[in-house]
């Protein structure tokens, strides 16, 4: 087998809190998805460096108000975090907890690829979960600081009546930001190890990877600094994932660095044992290019155009809802060769329209845009494209009271509602808008444009800067959205969504 050559990060764009496993000679990994739905998506790859977006582990988790964006309630920043991916028995399985329901969720299959899940629900937080199958017991290690241990039946779908549910260990306090979380546990060597990540608050102030061993699950535990390393990137440290051996026994560690408003990205560290403790990285670095013993593969993109000309009801696996769809107000074929969206809740913020489509950002250029129909919308409705998180920038349409369009470009004002920075007249029934991303080294910006017909690109406000906040918890996200502030009715029609990460965008991108 020839080499191939990684380059760091190996997917550049939100995509945390991995979890990987090898079944043969193909690789799997689940992420968080917090509000985005359908939700836990499953990665497939063959080489550890070239992912593909393969399917979800459920299409909504809860149908409440909530999840619903009703009533002013929502999921941002909760929803499902950090779930675990393990393979026992010839099953699959899928755990994590979602922060707004106090519930910890279980899915198992026992055929990944056909993406049919069955869904057993448990009360309560189980923070960080790495599900842990010993023999013939079944356990989840959880928490933050005070690490917990909890005894499952032995298909892991319910808690075991009078089963083990006691403190593990307790991690470092002292100098610590954040104290020891997002477990991953493993049993080779003839020890257990569990993984973590902490953010000392003294030293270099970053986030890291430490291991702990024991020869007893029980233990007593002793523990090591197994990766302190930013990539000169802004003292951003990569940490945080588990561990995976190839079929030849090499071995790799796959864990995330925050990278601004684009999000937290995948890295790919290899890793060898010394003295039965694994050591990551070379020389103590995570090397932005290594060679690797892994076979040739195919990336496929994880944001995608897409010009809706399906025959079914059916959108691309790199679309996600903003929050739980409502079926009954989208259409790929009521209007052939468009996406339709019709304004059914009424809301004064695009935070909070149901039905906004979205997909990532990715660095560090990207490009985004859509031409929009928008005949058929009514007084009070406005439709266009945002870019997602808590301090969203949102280009589009607006009708107002008099029947009359205006271009208009929203942001969050300092008082939490949608403030209008600019409103340009605009006479025609088709409009073209484009957002231009610039996340390189930190920049995080976007700039917002709009054309009669996709030639002529005229700028509508300023910059807007972006942030990865925690409200959202999410990387920006770019969206189609059509909502109502006055009275539901009305439609919006999007022709096509066009997006680049070409030399080209990011040529012209950097000359504005």
């Amino acid at each position: 087998m020839s080499p191939i050559t990684v380059r760091n990060p190996i997917i550049w764009a939100d995509v945390p809190d991995i979890s990987v496993i090898r079944v043969e000679d193909t690789y799997y990994m689940v992420s968080t998805s917090m509000h985005s739905m359908p939700g836990c998506p499953i990665l497939k790859s063959n080489n550890l460096r070239d992912w593909e977006l393969h399917s979800y582990v459920y299409e909504t988790l809860e149908a409440n108000d909530a999840h619903e964006l009703k009533g002013g309630s929502h999921i941002y920043g909760k929803g499902m975090w950090a779930a675990s991916l393990r393979y026992h028995n010839h099953m699959f399985y899928v755990c994590f907890s979602a922060n707004d329901t106090k519930q910890f969720y279980i899915y198992t299959t026992d055929d990944i690829e056909s993406g049919n899940w069955d869904r057993h629900v448990i009360d309560g937080l189980r923070h960080d979960p790495s599900l842990f199958f010993d023999e013939e017991h079944t356990y989840v290690i959880h928490g933050n600081g005070r690490i917990m241990i909890t005894e499952l039946t032995a298909d892991a779908t319910a808690l075991k009546p009078n089963g083990i549910n006691q403190l593990l260990l307790e991690t470092e306090k002292e100098g610590m930001g954040l104290r020891a979380e997002g477990c991953h546990a493993y049993k080779m060597n003839g020890y257990y190890y569990l993984f973590f990540i902490e953010w000392p608050s003294v030293g270099n102030k970053r986030r890291r990877e430490v291991c702990y061993r024991s020869e007893s699950l029980f233990g007593p535990y002793e523990s090591r600094i197994v990766l302190d390393d930013d990539m000169n990137f802004y003292n951003n440290g990569v940490a945080q994932g588990g561990i995976v051996d190839t079929p030849e026994r090499e071995w790799y560690a796959v864990l995330f660095q925050d990278r601004g408003a684009v999000g937290r990205v995948p890295i790919l560290v290899p890793m060898h044992w010394s003295d039965d403790w694994p050591v990551l990285g070379i020389d103590g670095k995570v090397p932005e290019e290594f060679e690797a013993k892994l076979p040739e593969g195919e990336k496929k993109p994880l944001t995608i155009s897409d010009d809706f000309q399906s025959a079914e009801q059916h959108l691309p696996l790199q679309w996600q809802w903003n929050h739980n769809p409502d079926h009954e107000l989208w259409s790929l074929t009521k209007n052939k060769g468009y996406l339709t969206l019709e304004a059914g809740h009424v809301t004064k913020s695009v935070e909070f329209a149901r039905n906004t489509l979205t997909q990532r950002t990715e660095g560090p250029w990207c490009s985004a845009s859509t031409s929009l129909d928008i005949s058929e919308m009514i007084p009070g409705n406005r439709a266009g494209l945002v870019a997602l998180q808590h301090d969203f920038g949102a280009v589009g349409v607006e009708i107002s009271s008099n029947g009359k369009a205006f271009i208009t470009l929203y942001i969050r004002g300092e008082d939490g509602s949608d403030k209008c920075i600019e409103s340009i007249p605009y006479d025609g029934n088709t409009i073209v808008l484009k957002a231009d991303f610039n996340f390189h080294q930190l920049q995080d910006t976007v700039d917002f444009y709009y054309s009669s017909e996709g030639n002529e690109w005229n700028k509508i406000g300023e910059r807007l800067q972006l942030k990865y906040t925690l409200t959202h918890f999410m990387g920006v996200r770019i969206g189609l959205y059509h909502f109502a502030t006055e009275q539901i009715g009305g439609v919006a029609k999007f022709e096509y969504f066009q997006y680049d990460t070409s030399e080209t965008a990011a040529d012209s991108i950097n000359e504005k």
